[in-house]
């Protein structure tokens, strides 16, 4: 940092993450902040001795003003987000961001952009909240060629699995105590679908693989399918439920990103990840399985990764070129498989007929696909003399097992595919 000058920083967005940011920064007295963008100057901030005379409600005024050095944006999406930090990028201010969707969707573009111009971005808190992940990978984990990531990326989704396996109570049921309690939105579609864990993985995936991964190939499934009757199954199993964000190197150096549930083995660090709770796993050589875990969101984490990105651009400030090992140098365009094209384990629940035989038909036809199974677990008979069957299969390809469900559903026996889950290997 330039020795004796204060590091002036523009903020926009006071909400949970901002506000955190200005609470943390006050005790640091080597940076200002000159600025801070709201939609509402006049909006009661739950931030003591809060200076309202830097609010201003224009974005613009911060990314236009030559006297701020490093432009923080947290207020997320793209619009207006996107051309706020291209044009502070043109006028030579350093960059920190939370934003994951714009990091995913638009940030090859914006790194280009920063190169040419000479200025950082940094975005540790946009992946993990505040599980320190980024830098670890750009610096510490260099040496490494990491070939998996296996990550619980979203709290929401995970609160809701969790109680849902402990309580034993439906997805409906849950999400609405998550809105309650402030965990979930009003809207949860971005928690709940899986949006919010592909936008992080691409980001995530792109580094790790050192390949640039295109969010429009990404795989995503979300929660809304997994039932009680799941969880317990699963359990019985020797398994957990979980939202994971995977991203692998195939054999030939494909890349396979996804997010979608799994069935996490009981022995593995990502069953025991419970809560709002935020995880990833890094698989690589020489290193080896990495695990971190912590807090993924909230204004405090959140704020810890925000701030220590600032304090990181404003210590290298004067000292030439900033950072060049956060720079982006993705110049490889990663070859993404479809989920067709994926192999993986399965976990399939079916209602059948409590006829004879039925079993050994359901092994028939899979068989036909060539999919050997591992387990088979059949449930009570109902009144409807019904059955629950439970099966896990061995390795299979993903368009071989959606043929074999095709077949399932068509058959007489069969009255209904209930659900189809990734076992994680």
């Amino acid at each position: 940092m330039v020795e004796n000058k204060k590091i002036k920083i523009g903020l926009i967005g006071l909400g949970t993450v901002g506000s955190g940011v200005v609470k943390v920064l006050t005790g640091f007295p080597e940076i200002e902040i000159k600025k801070i963008a709201v939609k509402n100057i006049n909006k009661k901030r739950n931030i003591e001795n809060l200076d309202t005379s830097i609010l201003c409600d224009n974005p613009f005024d911060i990314v236009n003003d030559p006297e701020i050095d490093i432009v923080v944006e947290v207020i997320g999406g793209t619009d207006p987000a996107y051309e706020l930090l291209v044009t502070a990028v043109k006028n030579g201010k350093h960059i920190v961001t939370a934003n994951k969707e714009l990091l995913a969707k638009k940030g090859e573009p914006l790194f280009k952009l920063a190169k040419e111009n000479n200025v950082s971005i940094l975005y540790e808190a946009a992946i993990a909240g505040g599980i320190p992940i980024i830098m670890p990978i750009k610096t510490t984990l260099a040496g490494n060629k990491i070939n998996k990531i296996e990550a619980i990326l979203n709290g929401t989704t995970n609160y809701i699995l969790t109680k849902m396996e402990k309580d034993g109570v439906s997805y409906e049921q849950v999400l609405k105590e998550a809105q309650e309690l402030g965990y979930a939105e009003t809207d949860p579609t971005g928690d709940v679908e899986g949006y919010d864990s592909a936008y992080k993985i691409a980001t995530l995936a792109t580094i790790a693989l050192n390949q640039r991964v295109d969010i429009n190939k990404i795989y995503r499934e979300g929660i809304t399918k997994i039932s009680a009757n799941d969880m317990q199954f699963a359990k019985e199993l020797g398994y957990k439920i979980k939202l994971i964000a995977l991203a692998k190197l195939t054999e030939d150096n494909k890349a396979d990103v996804r997010v979608h549930p799994m069935l996490v083995p009981l022995k593995e660090g990502l069953a025991s990840i419970n809560g709002v709770t935020n995880s990833v796993v890094l698989d690589g050589f020489p290193v080896g399985r990495v695990m971190m875990a912590g807090p993924g969101a909230g204004e405090f984490p959140t704020a810890s990764s925000v701030v220590g990105d600032i304090l990181i651009i404003a210590r290298s400030m004067g000292s030439g070129r900033p950072l060049p090992m956060m720079e982006c140098h993705h110049e490889v365009t990663a070859q993404q498989i479809s989920i067709e094209e994926t192999v993986n384990k399965y976990y399939i629940s079916v209602t059948a007929v409590n006829t004879p035989g039925v079993i050994g038909a359901l092994g028939e036809i899979f068989g036909r696909h060539n999919i050997s199974l591992a387990s088979v677990l059949q449930k009570g008979i109902d009144k409807e003399n019904t059955a629950q069957i439970v099966i896990i299969t061995e390795f299979s390809k993903e368009s071989n097992l959606n043929s074999a469900i095709n077949e399932l559903k068509n058959n007489p026996n069969i009255v209904r595919v209930n659900n189809l889950i990734r076992v994680m290997e």
